[in-house]
């Protein structure tokens, strides 16, 4: 057990598990939700995971190595994603990601002695025509030259203060799945933004209906089949399995479950499942292929 290790309470995966019946066929939002608790997957919880679903402890293994968004040693306080799709690869994205190393003093996938900086590598983050894009604690940057790195890691290692981050316009749009079934969310026949919407199905007040969300990261924008007033809190469900989207962390802005889904590409954002609270978090990350 590493020392890191020694501090986990597994009270909190048993009763993630206990919360899902210990049901294999939920292995990834149970797994995601104690990544939750804890902030990456400790080898003893995933043993306890194995035991108590009845999966081979490789078979558990296999899923976090295979989705990357899965950590398996802890992160640092502030995570930094570079994308190396095609469009930010040709434009220079491997001199940032060297350029973070060299700074950082860190590999790809390491995190800094001081615990402050994880540095993560993507796929994709789906603005190809801004690259090279970076995103760090979901705080998005585009067009990034190799001399702009170093400000970048300032800023956060002295503090982005929040009216700042709310001063950025930049926003970008993400493709989504079911965290449960994998199935796209994504919904073409209902644009919001001039993009295919994110279609959900939500109940609240004993009234069933369809909800369709802005793809756009920094949007809010939301159309719905019945009127639901502020600050009610919806259950959230999968259109295509019914499964139940709620993650085991709460809202840190009002106590409201957050609500789970998997970025197509790598990573996954969560939002608040109060009606008018827009408190979000985005973490991006590459797939291994």
């Amino acid at each position: 057990m590493t020392k890191q290790e020694t501090s986990i309470d597994p009270a909190d995966a048993h009763k993630v598990l206990d919360n899902y019946g210990c049901d294999r066929r939920s292995l990834i939002s149970i797994l995601g939700d104690i990544q939750d608790k804890y902030g990456y997957l400790p080898e003893s919880v995933l043993r306890i995971v194995a035991e108590r679903t009845g999966c081979p402890l490789v078979d558990v293994y296999g899923v976090t190595t295979f989705y990357k968004f899965f950590r398996l040693k802890p992160r640092g306080r502030h995570l930094v994603s570079v994308c190396l799709g095609t469009a930010c690869h040709v434009r220079g994205a491997p001199e940032i990601v060297q350029e973070f190393r060299t700074r950082l003093g860190i590999a790809v996938d390491e995190t800094t002695e001081d615990g402050e900086f994880t540095l993560e590598t993507a796929n994709c983050l789906g603005a190809c025509a801004l690259g090279p894009i970076v995103v760090v604690d979901g705080h998005y940057f585009s067009n990034v030259k190799p001399a702009q790195v170093d400000g970048i890691i300032s800023r956060f290692r002295e503090g982005l203060e929040a009216a700042e981050a709310e001063k950025d316009e930049h926003v970008f749009p993400l493709e989504v799945n079911c965290p449960r079934c994998n199935h796209s969310l994504m919904d073409s026949r209902r644009p919001i933004d001039g993009l295919p919407s994110i279609r959900i199905t939500v109940s609240f007040d004993s009234q069933h209906c369809g909800l369709s969300l802005s793809c756009l990261y920094g949007s809010f924008k939301i159309e719905s089949q019945a009127k639901i007033p502020l600050k009610t809190v919806m259950n959230f469900f999968c259109p295509h399995c019914y499964a139940s989207l709620v993650s085991a962390s709460n809202c840190t802005s009002c106590g409201a479950p957050m609500v789970p889904m998997v970025v197509r590409g790598g990573g996954m954002i969560q939002v608040c499942a109060r009606r008018g609270c827009k408190e979000h978090r985005l973490e991006l990350s590459g797939i291994n292929a």
